[in-house]
């Protein structure tokens, strides 16, 4: 994290159209979402959804983006082209639409590279069940495995990096948690696989956000992360710390200790009740870099050391305040 780099979620600046574009009757365009962003003092990045916001040549669009002052950080997938993806992408019970849904990231994937980037998100939100007798567990497990590894075997230089979610839109998610997508991770046996952290994500698949970090840096590594915050029952997609400040400190000094150099995507839904897309991603931006400062005084603190090596929560809760809050004046 030496050049820290932001991203963020392209459909969150079609917040409040009227407020940007008064005679827009339609949902805005990517250039014209893009356009907005870019007004977005120190954001580097965005993310594209594939096959959403690649209605061009990538490399063109690519170019246009350059011309805004962003670039590219990564395609995520999206499995919303055919009904049939609703009750599974790469484990679907119709093997043609496996093929689909594995043929359709493949292409995902060389538009990335021709935008110049090599990291693909997937998120197989689709990839579960709802009821009890509804699959054959072991089979839907082979396909996922399967289909993961044949895409990551499609193009071994760009990075496919797997986001987790406990549930939405299916009431059981395959890959739900931290170690679940390690075991898949380990069975697919790609090198060029890894883990998006999304914050909002691993709150609610009940998982302290260091400690999930911690565990895939230790068998696998972290290519992602996507800053919201919430209220633990749910995706709320709300801004960097305005709920759990505390863990999101820690898992900015966790990953940092662990050599995390992509950027800081920020997933969050400002378009959800019509804010200011531009002010609240500037204000995630900010909130991030004071936290980096608290983590910076906190690694200069040894009284933190020695209290993690006793753990020691007293005093380290007593020195964490202290950094962030100020010394008392009693």
């Amino acid at each position: 994290m030496s050049t820290l780099r932001f991203a963020t979620r392209l459909n969150s600046f079609a917040s409040n159209p009227q407020a940007e574009w008064p005679e827009l009757n339609r949902k805005p365009s990517v250039l014209q979402m893009a356009a907005r962003a870019a007004k977005v003092d120190g954001l580097t990045d965005l993310d594209l959804n594939y096959p959403d916001h690649v209605g061009e040549k990538p490399s063109g669009l690519a170019a246009k983006l350059q011309d805004m002052g962003l670039a590219i950080n990564g395609f995520a997938m999206r499995y919303y082209t055919n009904p049939a993806f609703k009750i599974g992408a790469f484990t679907n019970p119709d093997e043609k639409v496996r093929r689909e849904a594995i043929d359709l990231t493949k292409a995902g994937i060389d538009a990335a590279r021709d935008a110049g980037s090599n990291l693909m998100t997937i998120w197989l939100g689709q990839d579960g069940f709802d009821y009890a007798f509804q699959a054959d567990y072991d089979r839907l497990w082979q396909h996922e495995i399967d289909g993961i590894r044949e895409v990551c075997e499609h193009d071994p230089e760009c990075l496919v990096s797997i986001e987790y979610k406990p549930n939405e839109p299916r009431s059981y998610s395959l890959l739900p948690d931290c170690a679940t997508t390690l075991l898949a991770i380990k069975e697919a046996g790609c090198a060029n696989l890894g883990v998006t952290l999304d914050f909002a994500h691993v709150l609610y698949a009940d998982e302290q956000p260091a400690f999930a970090a911690a565990m895939i840096a230790r068998h696998s590594r972290v290519l992602g992360v996507h800053l919201n915050d919430g209220y633990a029952k749910r995706d709320d997609g709300l801004m960097v710390g305005a709920v759990h400040s505390i863990q999101t400190i820690e898992l900015l000094r966790q990953i940092r200790r662990d050599g995390y150099d992509g950027a800081i995507y920020f997933d969050t839904f400002p378009d959800m009740t019509g804010l200011d897309p531009v002010h609240e991603c500037e204000v995630n931006i900010k909130t991030v870099k004071r936290m980096l400062d608290v983590v910076d005084r906190l690694e200069q603190d040894n009284r933190l050391a020695g209290a993690i090596d006793r753990q020691d929560a007293v005093s380290a809760q007593a020195i964490l305040q202290e950094t962030m809050l100020g010394a008392s004046a009693h």
